[in-house]
């Protein structure tokens, strides 16, 4: 199994959205093992996205992200990376598939929704970014069977 960090941002959160995309995940059968609410301090939101520390929108970026309360989680599953990123849509919810995330909920580049990690690296570094490992349930649900040969 595979785990991977995704955070629903503020506009998500103000939209009252994130029962509707935890709902999306668990129906999909991936397995939420962390999950809180949270606005980001400001040095987390900039180690989130430092590859981007560079870039003109860098500080927009970090601006929105600490702007109010946001949820980060991870999801555990059979490739749950590319899953979760096929289920979030493009980047761009003009270029969204209806039926995604985005597609459905996000309404401009800059408030899109939801963040998932894009490689097992940035997985990994974003999960040990906004979680201790204490905080990471490893439990069996009871339709697991049902879901993986």
């Amino acid at each position: 199994m595979e785990r991977t960090f995704v955070m629903i941002k503020p506009d998500g959160v103000q939209r009252g959205l994130v029962g509707k995309i935890v709902q999306r995940f668990e129906a999909k059968g991936l397995k939420i093992v962390a999950m809180k609410m949270r606005t980001l301090p400001l040095d987390v939101a900039q180690e989130h996205y430092v590859e981007h520390r560079e870039k003109p929108f860098f500080g927009d970026l970090v601006d929105f992200i600490t702007s109010g309360p946001s949820v980060p989680m991870v999801v555990e599953g059979k490739d749950a990376i590319s899953e979760v990123r096929k289920m979030n849509g493009a980047t761009n919810p003009t270029n969204a598939q209806p039926g995604t995330i985005r597609g459905d909920f996000g309404l401009d580049m800059g408030r899109n929704v939801i963040h998932g990690s894009d490689s097992p690296e940035s997985a990994q570094r974003e999960i040990a970014l906004h979680f201790n490992e204490a905080e990471l349930m490893g439990y069996t649900r009871i339709d697991e069977t049902w879901l993986y040969e």
